[in-house]
C-alpha cells in the first residue's frame, strides 16, 4: 500500500506530551491526493504512482487532458510521482485521505525545498570561524582565508566551501514522529520543523512505528469520548433495530396465517379442477376406442 502523500506546510508551533514534555510541532494540511497514473512493472519496468494535491487554475491541455482522463474533474497544482514496492497499488481515480495512510505514533521523513537566503558568506554558509580580530587584521574577520594550492596541483579543487547562494536545496528531515491526525480537517501534526516557508509543498513518508509513543496532552481523553459517542450509537442502533423486529414479528406471523388460509380456500377449487380434468381426459380416451371400434367394424 502507498505510504507518501503530499501536503503543504501551514504552522509551526509548539504542544505538549502526555508526560508532560514540550515538543515543536509542524501543523501540515494534507488534502486528499488524486491518484493520476499507475505505472507498473509489466508496461514501464518500475511501480510508481503519480499523486495530484490542490487545484490549478489555468492548467495545460496536458494537464487537464490527463485529470480527465483518471476522473477527476480539476487539474492538479502540485505532481509528484512516488516510487512503490511489490504490494496492493492503488487505483486510477483514487482519493487518498490522510487518515487512511498516516495514524498516531508513525514515524515519518518530510521532503521540501529549503528558504532561499540568497548570496552568503562562508561564515553563515559553512559555519567558518573567521579570522583573527588582533594584529592588524581588522579586516579578516569574515573572510574565508587562502583558497589556493602550491605549484602542484596549481589550482582549485572542485567543490571547494566558498560564498555563494545558500538555500532552496531539496531537504529531507527523518525521523519525525506523527502526533495527531485531524481526518475532518485534513490536518497533520509532526515532531520537529520542517524545510520550507509557509505554504511550501512538503512530501511526507512512512518509515516506521514509534514503540514507545507519548501521545498529545488531551488527546486521549478527545479519543475516549470518541468512542463512548460510538459505543452509544450503536447501542441505540442495536435497540431501534430489535424494537422493529419485535414490532413486526406479530405482523409476519398474521401474514403466515393469512398465506395459510388462503392455501386451504384455494385446496377444494384446485381438487375440483383437477377432477374436472380427469373427466375429460377419461372422455376423450373413451371417444377414441368408441372411434377405434367404428373403423375396426368398417374394415371387416
Amino acid at each position: 500500500m502507498i505510504q507518501t502523500l503530499i501536503g503543504k506546510k501551514i504552522d509551526q508551533t509548539q504542544k505538549f506530551l502526555e508526560n508532560g514534555k514540550r515538543v515543536p510541532v509542524t501543523i501540515i494540511a494534507m488534502g486528499d491526493n488524486a491518484v493520476l497514473q499507475v505505472k507498473t512493472q509489466e508496461k514501464d519496468q518500475y511501480q510508481a504512482a503519480q499523486l495530484g494535491f490542490g487545484s490549478k487554475k489555468k492548467p495545460t491541455k496536458a494537464q487537464a487532458g490527463q485529470a480527465k482522463k483518471a476522473g477527476f474533474d480539476k487539474a492538479a497544482a502540485v505532481i509528484r510521482e512516488v516510487r512503490l514496492a511489490d504490494g496492493d497499488l492503488p487505483t486510477v481515480g483514487e482519493s487518498l485521505s490522510v487518515d487512511v495512510v498516516f495514524k498516531p505514533g508513525d514515524i515519518v521523513e518530510v521532503s521540501g525545498i529549503s528558504k532561499g537566503k540568497g548570496f552568503a558568506g562562508v561564515v553563515k554558509r559553512h559555519n567558518f570561524r573567521g579570522g583573527p580580530k588582533t594584529h592588524g587584521q581588522s579586516d579578516r574577520e569574515r573572510a574565508p582565508g587562502s583558497i589556493g594550492q602550491t605549484t602542484t596541483p596549481g589550482r582549485v579543487y572542485k567543490g571547494k566551501r566558498m560564498a555563494g547562494r545558500m538555500g532552496s536545496d531539496k531537504v529531507t528531515m527523518p525521523n519525525l514522529t506523527v502526533l495527531s491526525v485531524d481526518a475532518e480537517n485534513k490536518m497533520l501534526l509532526v515532531t520537529g520543523l520542517v524545510p520550507g516557508h509557509k505554504d511550501a509543498i512538503v512530501v511526507v513518508t512512512k518509515t516506521g512505528e514509534r514503540k514507545n509513543f507519548v501521545e498529545l496532552l488531551g488527546e486521549k481523553a478527545k479519543r475516549e469520548a470518541a468512542e463512548a459517542i460510538e459505543a452509544e450509537k450503536a447501542a441505540k442502533a442495536a435497540e431501534i433495530e430489535a424494537a422493529k423486529a419485535a414490532a413486526e414479528a406479530p405482523k409476519v406471523e398474521e401474514k403466515a396465517e393469512e398465506v395459510k388460509e388462503e392455501v386451504k380456500a384455494e385446496a377444494p377449487v384446485t381438487e375440483a379442477k383437477e377432477e374436472k380434468a380427469e373427466t375429460k381426459e377419461e372422455a376423450k380416451t373413451e371417444e377414441l376406442e368408441e372411434a377405434k371400434e367404428e373403423v375396426k367394424g368398417e374394415v371387416k
